[in-house]
């Protein structure tokens, strides 16, 4: 079986993942699919990737500007809270999408707007947890 997601059916929704309904039978298999679902999020997803892009510099200028580790693991727990997010977004995205097919529903709309809304509010909770951390140690580096 093949875990590729293939062309439109003759009902004209894209069959993604045969076999996803099954149960992992061991933990390896529970990583493996989870792992699935992470690389489907990273390849899929431009926010996403964003995301990560914009967590890996924020870390690092942490690092080069020698933030303590409570200060680096409240950067990491607020752009994990992002990306973490951004899958559940996904996710409600395509159990939305196959439940409703290519048809308009209000509450379909409300659903994905709920879920990218709360994507927003963390990214921006995120950006000024940054810039709390990050400015004061930024601006004492640059001699202010």
């Amino acid at each position: 079986m093949s875990d590729k997601i293939t062309p439109l059916s003759s009902h004209g929704r894209r069959t993604a993942r045969r076999g996803a309904w099954r149960i992992a039978s061991d933990l390896p298999s529970s990583f493996r699919y989870a792992a699935q679902g992470l690389a489907y999020g990273f390849k899929s997803q431009r926010n996403f990737r964003i995301h990560v892009l914009i967590g890996v510099v924020v870390f690092c200028l942490g690092l080069w500007l020698k933030l303590d580790f409570n200060q680096l693991a409240v950067l990491v727990l607020t752009v994990t809270a992002v990306l973490v997010l951004e899958l559940l977004n996904t996710a409600i995205e395509a159990v939305v999408d196959l439940a409703i097919g290519r048809r308009f529903h209000p509450l379909a709309r409300i659903a994905k707007d709920c879920a990218a809304a709360a994507v927003l509010v963390a990214s921006i909770s995120s950006l000024l947890i940054a810039v709390l951390l990050l400015l004061p140690s930024l601006l004492i580096r640059m001699g202010f």
